[in-house]
């Protein structure tokens, strides 16, 4: 549900007070530190406010959702950046009951500090979010994506907390007009911490992107140093044909106990005005997905059992940052099908924390 909970982490019920004094804490260190720094940008505050619904074998569930994004830039070098998130959900009560049950969560996503040593490499501290294939670093924002559930496989090689708590290098090792490879590798240590979840793990990830034909393709790899561990292989495609309003994602995971494969197509007509007219705005979505049990053990976030889910929607790109999500769902699996229709309104905010010195 929603993204598998935006990172398929488990986002349970735990000292709510405690994790906001935290986030404002957080927010108004970066604020601080950065107005302090001299010759430096603005710090900006950006992030998504939505409300979704779900309906899922007939019982519709609701909730309102913030995002927020900070990003401060301290000198020349340094960048601090974190994501957080505040969940209401209203869901009914279930064994016969009226009547709604009501759950909230606040906390922090991620928490890092970049320095940018070089032009091909970033050191990356804190904690961060795991770049096993894509979905979890560059899609599960909710102004970003397309269908409010995440793929089925995305615990997969994030250790379903969809963070790591220690370093990363990440960067581009070449780059010209035929190919650009980048890299990710990182080290998470084990962190039982209510505020920043991590198990002992170790990865990467490299990516190879053709300009002229807008492809970019790419492997992943992690390993969970505690408990039995296990290794993690990923692989994306990523497919934008120029002059087209098309594009193409997929990813494929395996694990030691499962595997599967989801595969994405969304396109905005160039013709008739282009994207920003009436007809470009509307944005079809199509998501095909399996999953794969090897064995009945684990805890790595794929459903128990074989599962196929075609996804149909419609986004619909407003002026102003505002998305409309709608989609259609029909799961199948060998206990029961279910059909799960989804909606949602996203508004993306984009603003500086204040007003920038001009020349």
């Amino acid at each position: 549900m929603l993204a598998n909970m935006r990172t398929a982490r488990s986002h349970g019920q735990t000292t709510l007070y405690g994790r906001l004094a935290m986030l404002m804490f957080a927010s108004l260190a970066a604020v601080s530190a950065a107005k302090v720094a001299a010759a430096q940008d603005v710090p900006l505050l950006s992030g998504g406010v939505g409300f979704f619904t779900d309906t899922n074998n007939g019982s519709t569930t609701y909730q309102p959702h913030i995002e927020p994004l900070i990003a401060a830039p301290i000198g020349s070098s340094l960048l601090f950046e974190s994501r957080a998130i505040l969940l209401e959900t209203y869901s009914p009560n279930g064994g016969g009951e009226t009547g709604y049950s009501h759950s909230h969560y606040i906390g922090l996503i991620y928490m890092q500090g970049d320095y940018l040593a070089t032009p091909h490499l970033t050191i990356v501290g804190g904690s961060f979010l795991l770049p096993f294939n894509t979905y979890n670093d560059r899609l599960s924002e909710i102004w970003i994506e397309n269908l409010q559930d995440g793929p089925l496989i995305a615990g997969l090689g994030t250790m379903n907390t969809g963070t790591g708590v220690g370093g990363m290098l990440s960067g581009s090792a070449f780059s010209n007009n035929q190919v650009n490879f980048s890299y990710n590798a990182w080290f998470s240590s084990r962190s039982d911490n209510s505020y920043f979840d991590a198990e002992r793990s170790s990865g990467g990830r490299a990516s190879l992107y053709f300009p002229e034909s807008r492809l970019e393709i790419g492997t992943s790899y992690d390993r969970l140093l505690q408990g039995k561990n296990e290794s993690f292989f990923g692989a994306h495609v990523w497919w934008e044909p120029k002059d087209t309003g098309l594009r193409l994602r997929s990813e494929y995971g395996r694990g030691q106990h499962a595997q599967g494969y989801w595969i994405e197509a969304d396109y905005r007509t160039h013709a008739g005005g282009g994207p920003d007219s009436w007809i470009g705005r509307l944005e079809p979505v199509f998501r095909i997905q399996q999953t794969f049990r090897i064995d009945s053990l684990g805890s790595d976030g794929v459903p128990g059992v074989n599962t196929q889910r075609v996804d149909i929607g419609g986004d619909y790109n407003l002026p102003h940052e505002v998305r409309i999500l709608t989609s259609y769902g029909r799961q199948f699996t060998a206990a029961k099908d279910v059909n799960i229709w989804e909606t949602g309104i996203v508004y993306r905010f984009l603003f500086p924390t204040w007003k920038g010195k001009t020349d």
